[in-house]
């Protein structure tokens, strides 16, 4: 939020430097993002030059012997020029002719002096200010220059020319009692803090929400605008009627009335505060209305009282707030007819929707220029269906930032009040003497019992029972001493205080930050700490990440909220199953994040698709829980997996290797296998693999003794085109981590180094081809007995001398024993034992 310091120092005395004041709103949970120079002097300016910034400044400040308040006494045409005009203007050492383009000044030109001075900010040659021709912030210097024959070494500045906004169709019109000659940065220079408000402190969205902070945070008076109905004038009875049909969802709405108004351009102060705070001024009346919200944190909206009798028949109106029915329409301000679903509150009359509640008016019963009664809305809503409204019809206005926060329903009537007082000042008129209110559902405001040995515990700080309701009245609470304890009643603007143990808490943190975070001391645990206790599968994860690390992957954290459609491209278009039970959300905030994930596969490929352009080698990998909702049950299953994805070359290119091959199968195949040897899993072996999103015949299971890991293998043709992916093929796996966890071995068996050198030996047996390798292996295993100590495949032929539907498998051999070194003899029993269990198992047949 935008927070204007001229403003600020309405409700509050403010001594402090700019920058102290940024840290005390920041230290107490108000963080300041931002501040903007909007003519004061750099906050940083004059301090050493290796003094920590802080806070980020930008902005634009103002030469007080450059840029001064004018007064523009007469426009004159200029004699080459249409578009341009010529103003005789003073600025306090004497008259001067200045040339200027701006159109808002084309209606005084050539009517001879003017009734009454125009005040105006002026530029002196030699300032420095943002050109307002060029887009964004370009600083320039004003230097001498002829323009259609007439000498031109100043200017009267536009809004954009001094950074106060990005207008500049025109040049300021200042009120009336700007002081001729004085530097425009005494007049009116501020400086605007980007305050970051966080969900549980909207009570702060406000110009009084912050001044109340910093009244309690320096110990300083707060002064509340004044504003009251007149105590004489037309009665509200009879004017209008409300009818709430549900008052969980609209627990209080207020109506005020004021007529003969005549919208008009509000005050320049009062444009340019609205301006700085991020908001356009639109006419007199409805910036009365912006104006109060962003003063007291209530949205209001003004009806056009007599387009709402017209709609009720030429009698009096009656205000309903009620639920949608299906199918209805509503055209909103910003002139976009909505469908509106059965959950969304509307504010209708008898004639049919007026506006989406909490949210935006409609269109057809606006302020326009002809309005001259203005029935004013004040109301409270139910947050979590203005949010709900807000996102499904994608309208993120001012009052639904507020209203789906949490607006206290007492904040209602003080707006209205205000406002209509604002409203009769700018806009004239007369103010009815009375409200229409209803208030069917008032919020118990909580009633807290803190004690001292609460804060002692939770803070680690000595406040007796004084001190700490000192600290809350300061917040507006209202206290009660007993004793050692404090009874503190929620004042009625906030609705973030809990009751019992959750407002207690909420109380402390309140303690916390107006005695100051900084000031609380760090002190050692008094209880002694618990026990260490392991926890194996957090363990096993921080193994795994480790490990993949380690063999050059990368990490990625994706979101684990996602959408069924995602997923369903892990499947053939042709081939995809029946849409899955999923964990859904009851209000999401994108319906690209609508339900949790049921595959870690489908979050890691998302991410490879989005960086597939962007590298050449892509190696990630995922550990985290996917989401199973259980059939009768309130909580899903939400086992956690780790899923691969491996694309692009091998390694970089280099000098000597410029093109490197591709990732493939064995890649994958190998990190899975140097994966489960660092993990001491159970021997691994790999089977065939039918999976739907893989390459068929170029996809396996994984186990681990018995256990079944996982699955990988090159992801499917058809999968692959769902994706925005590249030539090189896509090389996935996706592991059980609870299966990794069951098949690590307790026990770990060392043997000693051989001290007798081995016996080295090949091999090549012909098997049929759909005999797998890995029974081959097993045979030779078995039949080598416990002085075979290693088998390793190292050649696969197929070709016509061995025969058709037949491969040669040829194997490097290791004997050794661990008492003597083997004979030949002995080294030929092994290899014929071998030989026989090959013909046995697999029907294999020594190679000649």
């Amino acid at each position: 939020m935008k927070i204007p310091l001229s403003w600020l120092k309405d409700y509050i005395e403010i001594d402090l430097p700019l920058l102290d004041l940024a840290r005390t709103l920041t230290m107490a949970g108000l963080e300041v993002e931002e501040i903007q120079l909007v003519g004061l002097p750099d906050p940083y300016a004059g301090l050493p030059a290796d003094t920590p910034r802080e806070f980020k400044v930008t902005g634009l400040s103002w030469q007080p012997d450059k840029i001064v308040v004018a007064q523009i006494d007469e426009v004159m045409p200029h004699p080459n020029a249409d578009r341009l005009v010529l103003c005789r203007l003073n600025d306090g050492t004497g008259e001067i002719i200045v040339l200027t383009g701006a159109p808002n000044l084309f209606e005084y030109k050539g009517k001879g002096p003017l009734p009454k001075p125009i005040k105006v900010a002026y530029a002196r040659e030699g300032a420095r200010i943002y050109d307002g021709h060029q887009p964004g912030q370009v600083l320039t210097t004003l230097k001498r220059a002829r323009i259609r024959g007439v000498d031109s070494f100043s200017m009267v500045c536009s809004e954009k020319e001094l950074g106060i906004s990005d207008e500049h169709e025109g040049i300021i019109l200042l009120d009336d009692d700007a002081p001729t000659g004085v530097p425009l940065v005494d007049y009116m220079g501020d400086a605007v803090l980007e305050v970051s408000i966080l969900p549980n402190m909207i009570r702060n969205a406000s110009m009084i929400g912050v001044a109340r902070e910093l009244a309690a945070l320096l110990g300083k008076p707060l002064r509340y605008p004044q504003a009251k109905l007149p105590e004489k004038g037309p009665s509200m009875k009879g004017k209008a009627a409300i009818r709430i049909t549900d008052p969980t969802l609209n627990p209080r709405f207020v109506l005020g009335l004021v007529e003969g108004v005549t919208p008009q351009p509000s005050p320049y102060w009062v444009q340019r505060r609205l301006r700085l705070a991020g908001m356009r001024p639109i006419n007199s009346v409805v910036d009365a209305t912006n104006y109060v919200m962003l003063e007291l944190g209530e949205p209001l909206h003004a009806f056009d009282y007599d387009v709402l009798v017209r709609r009720a028949g030429g009698g009096s109106p009656t205000i309903i707030t009620r639920a949608a029915e299906p199918g209805e329409k509503l055209t909103t301000l910003d002139g976009v007819e909505r469908t509106l679903e059965p959950f969304t509150v509307l504010v209708c009359d008898t004639a049919g929707p007026l506006s989406l509640a909490g949210v935006m008016g409609g269109l057809e019963s606006e302020v326009s220029p002809q309005t001259r009664t203005v029935l004013l809305e004040g109301a409270a809503w139910n947050f979590v269906n203005v949010r709900r409204t807000a996102f499904h019809q994608r309208l993120n206005s001012e009052a639904a930032y507020r209203f789906s926060r949490g607006v206290h329903p007492a904040l209602a009537e003080q707006g209205v009040v205000l406002c209509l007082q604002r409203m009769a000042e700018w806009s004239g008129g007369q103010v009815y003497a009375d409200l229409v209110d209803e208030y069917p559902l008032p919020p118990q405001d909580p009633e807290i019992r803190l004690s001292e040995a609460d804060v002692r515990r939770l803070l680690g700080i000595e406040l007796n029972a004084g001190q700490i309701a000192e600290i809350l009245n300061r917040l507006e609470f209202t206290c009660r001493v007993e004793g050692d304890e404090v009874l503190a009643k929620t004042p009625p603007h906030r609705l973030d205080i809990g009751s019992g143990e959750t407002g207690k808490a909420d109380l402390i943190e309140e303690i916390a930050r107006i005695y100051g975070y900084q000031n609380i001391p760090s002190t050692r645990l008094a209880d002694p700490l618990p026990l260490p206790r392991s926890d194996a599968a957090l363990e096993v994860e921080k193994q795994v990440r480790q490990a993949l690390i380690r063999f050059g992957l990368q990490e990625v954290i994706n979101y684990r909220l996602t959408a069924p459609q995602r997923e369903m491209r892990l499947y053939p278009p042709e081939n995809r199953p029946p849409e899955p039970a999923y964990l859904t959300l009851r209000n999401p905030l994108n319906p690209e994040r609508a339900v949790m994930r049921r595959s870690l596969l489908a979050s890691l490929l998302d991410t490879l698709e989005k960086n597939a352009r962007l590298s050449e080698r892509l190696a990630l990998f995922e550990i985290g829980p996917v989401f199973w909702p259980r059939q009768d049950q309130v909580l899903p299953d939400e086992p956690i997996f780790v899923a691969i994805a491996l694309s692009g070359l091998r390694q970089p290119p280099a000098w000597d290797n410029a093109r490197p091959p591709y990732y493939d199968f064995f890649d994958l195949k190998g990190i899975l296998e140097c994966l489960g040897s660092d993990l001491h899993l159970q021997p691994l072996r790999f089977e065939p693999a039918a999976h739907p999103s893989l390459h068929p015949g170029k996809s396996a299971e994984l186990f681990s003794g018995d256990v079944r890991l996982g699955v990988f293998g090159e992801l499917h043709p058809l999968v692959k085109e769902q994706y925005d992916l590249l030539t090189p093929p896509v090389i996935v796996a996706e592991l059980d981590m609870q299966a990794i966890l069951a098949s690590r071995q307790s026990r770990r068996e060392t043997q000693p180094v051989p001290v007798f050198p081995p016996v080295l030996e090949d091999i090549a047996v012909i098997v049929d081809e759909d005999v797998p390798a890995v029974e081959v292996e097993k045979a030779i295993w078995q039949g080598g007995g416990k002085m075979l100590r290693a088998v390793r495949l190292f050649d696969i032929y197929r070709g016509e001398q061995i025969g058709a539907g037949k491969k040669s498998l040829a194997y490097s051999l290791t004997y050794q024993a661990d008492d003597h070194t083997l004979t030949a003899a002995e080294a030929a029993q092994i290899r014929q034992r071998i030989i026989r269990r090959l013909e046995q198992q697999v029907n294999a047949r020594l190679r000649g």
